[in-house]
């Protein structure tokens, strides 16, 4: 599966900071499939008395190639209907996209970021799919998945696909040491902690248990509702405290002081690929990653990882973990055609032969019966990945809320605030307050 967040920007050698930023998918398309679009550039012309549906995403070579195998299967079964896609590197995409709906060139179908789906709503910029109920079947999704793109009483997108944050550790380094792999289900922090300093000290420092970022905003939305807050509320505001944000850098400070946790500083310049990673390296013996990526990481590391739920989800307030999505598919309210566009939509989301094209590039598949009907065709990493999935939109999980306008920008203070924490210059308790007075200010507008 391919590694998929919020796009990330890129440059010759990447941070890992900048990766973890985003889950960055974002990798340079290769110039022959690049030619299949028009470079991003504006929408086509329709062809003779056919229609030609504009289609945009973020990703690489392999997501273009399955795609398109999708792609093709709709087009056999639409005549006169043809598809232009058009993808790139992760980086410039929002910019880009951002650019052809002020010049009144939208997408028909389009690859929308959770953290931009409100800003667009609120414009509208997009479809309310709730319009098109006769055309769109969303009665497959879980509670969990067709709540991601909604905002108030409509619905502005559906999930590509699905996913969710889990902790792997390297069995291996665990036995190698002699600590035990914790109980996946149960674990605490505490029991992280007392796992990642055994590993520390048994291998005299050559390994550290765990490791991961404070800023990367999937984790601490988890802990911050395992507190009993939201990241972000229903209404659009912020919803975590000054106190459950110190509480989580005391928690990493706390391991870093231990030595289970790494140094401030260890994942500045690391890739952002699974084999480039600590923990294919040997270095870290445990951390988190999004679920959609467990083929890759487990192949790096030789088969060696098991895939644990986060820590906490039996010791907190209610449970943290969520569906998320890698990113949804929205359709332009400016599009030419609107039904066309909502067909291929429906296609996508609801016909398994699209599912079994696509794969898992973009996550388990949002509707659960596809996900269930396709799961014997993967490899068996990813089937493991899809049964995480689906056992978790059987749970009773708390909702993810859209990012409200301005809640892009939090990251950006999230980071800066918590590389100064990181490295002392900046006390967990001064930095949680600095967090929360900048958000709420960037949200207010």
């Amino acid at each position: 599966m391919t590694t998929d967040q919020p796009p990330t920007t890129p440059r010759a050698a990447l941070s890992r900071r900048d990766l973890m930023r985003a889950t960055g998918i974002g990798l340079v398309a290769s110039p022959a499939l690049a030619a299949c679009g028009r470079g991003f550039g504006g929408g086509g012309d329709d062809a003779g008395d056919g229609v030609t549906l504009n289609m945009v995403w973020w990703g690489d070579a392999t997501r273009a190639e399955k795609t398109q195998a999708a792609l093709d299967l709709f087009m056999e079964a639409n005549e006169g209907v043809s598809i232009k896609i058009e993808y790139q590197d992760s980086g410039p995409y929002q910019d880009k996209l951002a650019t052809r709906f002020a010049a009144g060139d939208a997408p028909d179908l389009m690859a929308m970021r959770m953290d931009s789906l409100r800003e667009y709503a609120d414009r509208g910029a997009l479809l309310d799919l709730n319009e098109y109920s006769g055309a769109i079947d969303l009665s497959g999704l879980s509670d969990n998945a067709s709540t991601l793109a909604e905002v108030g009483d409509s619905v502005f997108g559906v999930p590509a696909g699905l996913n969710a944050i889990g902790f792997v550790v390297r069995k291996d380094l665990a036995e190698q040491y002699g600590v035990a792999v914790p109980d996946g289900d149960t674990w605490s922090w505490e029991d992280l902690a007392a796992f990642a300093k055994g590993i520390t000290d048994a291998s005299d420092g050559a390994v550290y248990g765990t490791g991961f970022e404070a800023q990367t905003l999937a984790n601490i939305v988890v802990y911050t509702r395992q507190r009993g807050e939201d990241f972000f509320t229903e209404a659009g505001e912020l919803g975590v405290t000054a106190a459950t944000v110190q509480a989580w850098f005391e928690l990493i400070g706390g391991m870093r002081d231990e030595g289970g946790f790494p140094p401030a500083g260890f994942f500045e310049q690391i890739g952002g690929s699974p084999d480039q990673s600590y923990i294919a390296q040997g270095k870290l013996a445990s951390q988190i990653i999004p679920t959609n990526n467990f083929l890759g990481y487990n192949a790096a590391c030789g088969g060696n990882l098991a895939l644990l739920r986060i820590p906490g989800e039996t010791q907190g307030t209610r449970r943290g973990q969520s569906i998320d999505c890698p990113h949804l598919w929205s359709v332009a309210s400016a599009s030419a055609h609107p039904e066309e566009a909502i067909r291929l939509l429906d296609f996508l989301t609801n016909d398994p032969e699209a599912s079994l094209a696509t794969g898992t590039t973009r996550g388990v598949p949002a509707n659960a019966s596809v996900a269930e009907e396709i799961k014997d065709s993967l490899e068996p990493d990813d089937q493991l990945a899809t049964d995480y999935l689906i056992a978790l939109q059987g749970e009773e999980l708390p909702r993810s809320f859209t990012y409200p306008p301005g809640g892009s920008a939090v990251f950006d203070f999230l980071d800066a605030i918590a590389v100064e924490v990181e490295f002392g210059r900046q006390s967990p308790a001064d930095g949680a307050a600095q967090f929360i007075e900048q958000a709420k200010q960037a949200i207010a507008g």
